[in-house]
């Protein structure tokens, strides 16, 4: 059984419609009830700001910021994490040019990356935003497929944001009238190692996600979607080292310099890849499944992924789930509920009615919120 990770006190300061707000936790699941615009989503995002990014919102800072702030936002939290207890401070600062950015503290001392984050917790989430994956565009699968890869290799966001730089240095460099070749062959080996290590990276995911699926992981209500990738070198990999992909992918930026010059961008490489969907039991493509259909796929990946960072990392991780129940049927709820509560980590729910959650009997605590303020109630 994986180690159980908890947040145990939450503060805010600034964040979104709270002034100031102080949650204390005993360790079980956190169902936090309310109409809708009173904060519960909000307190949710302010968790998600404890892992890397900018929560799943993935909202400007300075949004984030209640309106009539004289600065930016914090959010503290006490943890039970992989390290051990642990107090983890984060929040907004304002440069001397007028850039926003985000600092980390981690006891008290400050931490070099926001990445660090990731030694401490391991946060998934499903929001309603998230409803349109399948049949939206490739980029959003693309950063939900990069935050499940992150979830068990912590390297796998710095690769990302270095393979960025490189190719938005080269694409300047294309648009110049004479082009510096030995600027361009060191960006272009430099992007070459990158892209195949975000790619095998992101392969390696999928593939200990089928095998996690083969071992018969329940799917009961949440049928686990079969997953594939392309876009990017979909043919190659098979028995080849890694060199000889980076290689090929070298090779390829050389010879497509004119090609991606008159575009104006890059036409190859990580960047293009698309997750494919398919529903596994019924062999069809998730963007022609029933909205029904696509909302229990989409809960069956995010439970078998939780389980996948559990056995992975030995701690389950905090998952949020913002109006997980609002479409579900109270049979499902409660075979929702219990497989959460099995993957052995804390999870935080977001309802209208606490009715709605009356199956997880004493495995949750609730909140009440009503305006930005919130009352601990009980269960119903």
């Amino acid at each position: 059984m994986p180690e159980k990770t908890a947040i145990h006190r939450l503060a805010l300061t600034d964040f979104r419609n709270y002034a100031a707000a102080s949650l204390r936790f005993d360790g079980r699941h956190v169902v936090l009830t309310g109409d809708n615009g009173s904060g519960k989503t909000n307190l949710m995002e302010a968790v998600s700001f404890l892992s890397p990014g900018r929560g799943f919102r993935r909202a400007a800072y300075s949004d984030v910021v209640r309106n009539g702030a004289e600065a930016g936002f914090t959010v503290f939290a006490a943890i039970e994490g992989m390290n051990g207890e642990a107090d983890i401070g984060t929040g907004t600062e304002t440069g001397p040019e007028g850039a926003v950015s985000r600092r980390l503290r981690v006891n008290g001392v400050s931490a070099p990356a926001i990445d660090d984050l990731l030694d401490h917790l391991r946060i998934l989430w499903l929001t309603p935003s998230m409803d349109g994956l399948f049949t939206g565009g490739s980029s959003d699968r693309r950063r939900f497929l990069d935050r499940l890869v992150l979830s068990i290799d912590p390297t796998h966001g710095r690769r990302a944001s270095d393979f960025e730089r490189a190719m938005k240095s080269r694409n300047r460099l294309l648009s110049e009238s004479r082009w510096d070749t030995t600027w361009l062959d060191g960006l272009e080996e430099q992007m070459a190692g990158l892209g195949v290590a975000i790619m095998l990276a992101r392969r390696e995911m999928l593939g200990l996600l089928a095998r996690l699926v083969e071992e018969g992981a329940p799917e009961v209500a949440f049928p686990v979607p079969a997953l594939s990738l392309a876009g990017f070198m979909d043919e190659d990999g098979e028995g080849r080292v890694a060199a000889d992909l980076e290689d090929d992918y070298r090779l390829a930026l050389g010879r497509d310099r004119p090609r991606d010059a008159a575009a104006g961008r890059t036409l190859e490489g990580p960047h293009k890849t698309d997750l494919l969907v398919r529903h596994r039991a019924k062999d069809i493509e998730a963007e022609r499944c029933s909205t029904g259909e696509q909302k229990a796929l989409l809960v069956g990946l995010v439970l078998a992924h939780a389980r996948l960072a559990a056995r992975m990392t030995g701690y389950a991780p905090i998952l949020l789930l913002d109006e997980i129940a609002a479409h579900l049927d109270e049979n499902r709820r409660a075979t929702l509920f219990d497989l959460v509560h099995e993957i052995g980590g804390q999870a935080f729910m977001t309802g209208t009615d606490a009715a709605m959650f009356r199956s997880l009997g004493e495995r949750a605590e609730f909140f009440r919120v009503s305006n930005g303020t919130v009352t601990r109630e009980d269960a119903p």
